[in-house]
């Protein structure tokens, strides 16, 4: 048997696979130029084409209420990508931007996966229809993300691949997820997003946002679970 591999953070173990047990999520997925969202992912990945000329980006928003790393919100701006060269089996994410609202999970998640983490302003308001969501980094306002919310939909746990620089190495990450309460929206119906005036809200407006996006996607309790990084 595999030993579990451990880290001391902040003077706390924690011991992989680290496992989401409840938390809420929101995306909202649009379409984009290939060449210009290529320019924002690392050499070592290649966007993928879903169409030619086009991919994929997501805003996500997760509200973790009970996960190993902690209690915190998170805001993340993720490019769909392969490893270059690779085969389309190799599919998976990779994270541009992974603002969270809490010190801990910061650290953990640059430390053990390379996740492009950092302590920012994260604001959650729900209604019974939706969940909004607003990003504030360095006092200025970034973007601020509506989703319609609710559904019944249970999501079987399902194996991702993740891609991330750790120490300017090229890693894939193997993680799960799961949940219940899910639904998805084709279309624009019940998304609304604001950009404000940050760099990253004029790296979106490079990429054609705001703009109606292909889907969103709720779930209300979410689970996963995240194992060791490997190196490429």
């Amino acid at each position: 048997m595999t030993a579990r591999k451990s880290y001391e953070i902040q003077g706390r173990t924690v011991t992989l696979p680290c496992d989401v047990r409840d938390a809420s999520s929101g995306t909202a997925l649009y379409g984009v130029s290939a060449q210009e969202a290529q320019k924002l992912v690392p050499e070592a990945f290649e966007v993928l084409e879903p169409s030619p000329g086009q991919t994929q980006l997501s805003l996500v928003i997760v509200d973790y209420r009970d996960n190993d790393l902690g209690v915190y919100n998170e805001v993340g701006v993720v490019f769909f990508v392969k490893p270059r060269g690779a085969g389309d089996d190799e599919a998976g994410t990779f994270i541009r931007h992974l603002p969270v609202d809490e010190g801990f999970t910061c650290e953990a998640g640059c430390t053990i996966w390379g996740f492009p983490k950092s302590v920012q302003e994260i604001d959650f308001q729900y209604t019974t229809e939706s969940a909004t969501c607003r990003l504030v980094m360095e006092g200025k306002h970034v973007f601020t993300l509506k989703v319609p919310r609710g559904g019944g939909g249970e999501i079987p746990d399902t194996r991702s691949l993740g891609y991330t620089l750790l120490g300017g190495t090229p890693h894939r990450n193997e993680f799960t997820r799961g949940g219940s309460g899910e639904s998805t929206t084709p279309g624009g119906a019940g998304v609304t997003l604001e950009l404000g005036e940050h760099e990253i809200a004029e790296e979106l407006r490079k990429l054609g946002l705001p703009k109606e996006p292909l889907l969103s996607n709720w779930c209300e309790h979410m689970t996963g679970s995240f194992g060791p990084p490997q190196p490429l």
